[in-house]
């Protein structure tokens, strides 16, 4: 391609509302143009790198087994209505009134249409298993798109979808979409980590996620520098700590005035508290009610833990209004005292509990007023600080038993890189930005049971099919591989994703003998199969040469000064090495170069 037939719009500055690395580097080097908040077009290089990054997810879905179709982005609410996902998603989901007056969702994600398809169209064992996939636009309505293409409001992606007869089925499909997602990020270079996640909204058991490190990712891992843990923060289990039996007095409990203090660290200045010694009393709504949460104030609550320990499909923060009506009180302000009946019968906390689980909960703690389930950073203090439902006021000297009773204590609370690691149990752990490439999961019968997808067993019985799903953010890719490769002056693009494998400079177009020597060159590379782009453009050298580092292309052939020697010179915008070669020979060198990198 000559690059006065394309359309490549470089610009040198940063644009004004570009936040992250790939979102300036990419509008910078014409490969996108903001139409909206949360939506681009892509522009002819943008575009050849986009389908690079479908061509690699494409031969290695297929290398795997997976079945290529296409599944509409318009959907009727019905299949969502009936998993229980069109109220999941909430506001996140586009919702767009037909002619008729029809309601229809843009699809965020496709596991109802899918397994609706494969009701209709597979009822016996003897067609199972079965994997398809999909390179499809999704649409979220992001409450905050950001970084460009990291996070849009529409976006490309591949999602793959198993049916089995059983669990054995299933982990062999699940294994074989692993080691395909190892393969393509592998052949883009990417400096992938594969962490333990939690399934979400999709539901199901097992899952695994595929994250890129970035500050420019919005999602969160956990690793530790002392061996190979890895893991998705909410996951992450801190174990119990074992404190002293405390046989000492305890202060008497004190009411005090903190105007305007409904914060941690407002109240700890006001005070002259640590964190470390309050508690933060954090009301949820659940699938069985309202809950109360306790952690320490230096410690946040850990939702996914939480939910996961009640089996609660609902778990949210309280609003004002239920903060209010359960403990009689404004938001910041709220405590675990007068919550429910205090068990101890004794005027002091006689016991500073181990760390020993207590049993779940059920109906009859809710009979009992709202149940209350402490962290076990929480066990170990004394004389703590506390909410005291009331506006502008707290509590001195909260304790365990004498003041206020816990239903259950548990691991509810995000870990920090100060805990020590859930694998090696030693400290070293560091809590990193990542952008998510890939997911997959261990549906089980979720969605089949909710969408009636059985089959007729061996035996003649009916079973609902079970199910894996595996998902890959195709412009996340583009946007990884640019936020791990890039110097002051540009993108530097691993040979698989560039969107030239060759850039050739003529520094003088009108000078007949460079621009002949320039053409014999891209006319053997094109010949042969190598994607060249040709800069014949009438514009000075130095120009050429900051949008070429700009541009990123992995080999840059310069025809200028050298010609009065026979000479053209080569530069690998990777390494920065450059070097001569022989005009004559030039092409047959290019390509053995470019033969032993591959």
């Amino acid at each position: 391609m000559k690059w006065t037939n394309s359309l490549i719009p470089t610009v040198k500055e940063d644009p004004a509302d570009a936040e992250s690395i790939s979102h300036k580097l990419m509008m910078r080097s014409g490969l996108i143009r903001k139409l909206a908040a949360g939506t681009y077009n892509y522009l002819p290089l943008g575009m050849r790198i986009l389908n690079k990054a479908i061509n690699i997810v494409r031969q290695e879905m297929d290398r795997a087994g997976a079945l290529e179709v296409l599944l509409p982005a318009l959907h009727p609410p019905e299949p969502w209505e009936q998993t229980g996902r069109l109220k999941d998603f909430g506001d996140t989901i586009f919702r767009i009134t037909d002619r008729t007056g029809k309601l229809n969702v843009l699809g965020p994600t496709h596991e109802e249409i899918i397994t609706s398809l494969v009701a209709n169209e597979v009822s016996s064992y003897r067609q199972l298993p079965v994997t398809l996939y999909q390179i499809q636009t999704k649409f979220r309505d992001e409450l905050r798109p950001r970084f460009g293409i990291i996070r849009s409001k529409e976006f490309l992606m591949m999602d793959a979808y198993s049916f089995h007869t059983d669990q054995a089925s299933l982990d062999q499909s699940y294994k074989k979409m692993y080691e395909a997602y190892c393969r393509i990020f592998d052949r883009c270079k990417l400096p992938y980590k594969i962490i333990e996640a939690d399934p979400g909204l999709m539901g199901g058991s097992g899952s695994h996620e595929f994250i890129c490190p970035s500050p420019a990712g919005e999602d969160l891992f956990v690793t530790c520098t002392k061996c190979s843990y890895c893991s998705n923060p909410n996951l992450a289990t801190i174990q119990p700590p074992q404190f002293p039996f405390n046989k000492g007095e305890f202060k008497a409990l004190k009411e005090v005035a903190t105007p305007g203090k409904s914060t941690i660290e407002a109240l700890a200045g006001f005070l002259n508290a640590q964190p470390a010694q309050m508690v933060k009393t954090m009301i949820c709504n659940t699938s069985k009610g309202p809950v109360a949460a306790l952690v320490r104030g230096d410690y946040e609550l850990n939702l996914s833990k939480l939910a996961k320990l009640l089996n609660s499909a609902v778990m949210e923060l309280a609003d004002e209004k239920t903060i209010a009506k359960v403990t009689g009180g404004p938001v910041g302000f709220s405590g675990p005292v007068g919550l429910n009946p205090v068990r101890s019968e004794h005027g002091q906390a006689n016991n500073i509990i181990t760390g020993s689980k207590t049993s779940a909960l059920d109906a009859s703690n809710w009979a009992r007023g709202i149940p209350i389930i402490a962290d076990y950073s929480v066990l170990g203090l004394v004389d703590f600080i506390t909410g005291a439902n009331k506006m502008d006021t707290h509590l001195l000297n909260t304790n365990i038993n004498r003041d206020f009773k816990i239903d259950q204590t548990a691991d509810i609370r995000m870990i920090t890189d100060k805990d020590d690691c859930p694998g090696c149990g030693k400290p070293g752990l560091k809590i990193l930005n990542g952008i998510e490439l890939g997911h997959i999961f261990k549906l089980g019968t979720k969605y089949s049971k909710a969408l009636n997808a059985q089959f007729l067993d061996e035996k003649g019985a009916r079973a609902p099919m079970i199910m894996g799903c595996y998902g890959i953010g195709i412009n996340r890719i583009i946007a990884a591989a640019i936020e791990n490769s890039f110097d002051a002056n540009g993108i530097i693009w691993a040979d698989a994703l560039a969107p030239y494998q060759v850039l050739i400079i003529s520094i003088n177009t009108s000078d007949k003998e460079i621009f002949q020597a320039s053409q014999d060159i891209y006319e053997g590379l094109t010949s042969r199969g190598i994607e060249a782009l040709w800069d014949d453009r009438e514009v000075s050298p130095g120009i050429k040469f900051k949008d070429a580092d700009l541009l990123g292309i992995p080999l840059i052939v310069t025809i200028g000064k050298g010609l009065k020697d026979k000479k053209v010179d080569l530069k690998y915008r990777a390494s920065g090495v450059k070097e001569s070669v022989d005009l004559s020979n030039a092409v047959k060198h290019i390509i053995g170069t470019m033969t032993k990198n591959q």
